[in-house]
């Protein structure tokens, strides 16, 4: 074999060599990749930077917790219009991921999934803001075990935090929504109003007689 055919065997060679190299780097990266995404899906593993921030922890005894009613006339909100951040608040894996697509098959909107990062009893609680109350409200007609908490966010975005107790969505058919007729709120609701009335301002103190001489 000449010097020539030799160089280009060498050179074959090495290409090929190269190639393996290359293709083995992508398949152990994308090992890697699949092995986070199972892990972060059964919840196995959480990266604080995927996950939206509480912005208030679900810590509050039940009891405490102030509900209020839907605004008069507050119709239904359709499940497409509504995105649920999905927590898994029982310690058990794969439950945020299994409600979430619980959800989905409903219609529903999904932003994140995760851990809580406390456990909550009960079924769980549905957090969400003064824009997102009707919203709020639509959610637990599939979750009605859940109690509704208000926090500070601005926007109509909730969160289910599921609980110890939660055994999953109603069905479908078993869920008593009628998009025509208005929310109603549980007895001894606090009305709408008292939530987003502004505090109220402190009384300006009386001017100073002069004293009589």
């Amino acid at each position: 074999m000449s010097d020539h055919d030799n160089g280009r065997t060498l050179r074959r060679r090495h290409m090929h060599e190269r190639q393996a190299v290359v293709f083995g780097v992508l398949l152990a990266g994308l090992a890697v990749a699949g092995l986070g995404a199972a892990a972060l899906y059964t919840e196995s593993m959480s990266l604080p930077f995927f996950q939206r921030e509480f912005s208030a922890l679900p810590t509050e005894e039940t009891e405490t917790i102030r509900t209020y009613c839907p605004p008069e006339g507050a119709l239904p909100v359709p499940s497409s219009e509504i995105t649920v951040d999905v927590y898994n608040g029982a310690d058990l894996a794969g439950l945020a991921a299994q409600t979430a697509t619980s959800l989905t098959e409903r219609g529903f909107v999904i932003g994140t999934t995760g851990n809580a990062p406390s456990t909550v009893t009960g079924a769980g609680r549905i957090i969400y803001g003064a824009t997102g109350i009707a919203a709020a409200y639509t959610l637990q007609a599939y979750a009605p075990e859940t109690v509704l908490q208000l926090d500070s966010r601005a926007d109509a975005r909730v969160d289910l935090v599921v609980g110890t107790e939660f055994t999953g969505l109603l069905p479908p058919d078993q869920v008593v929504l009628d998009p025509a007729t208005p929310l109603v709120g549980p007895e001894g609701c606090i009305p709408f109003a008292e939530m987003t009335a502004p505090a109220a301002a402190a009384p300006t103190p009386a001017a100073e007689q002069p004293a009589e001489g």
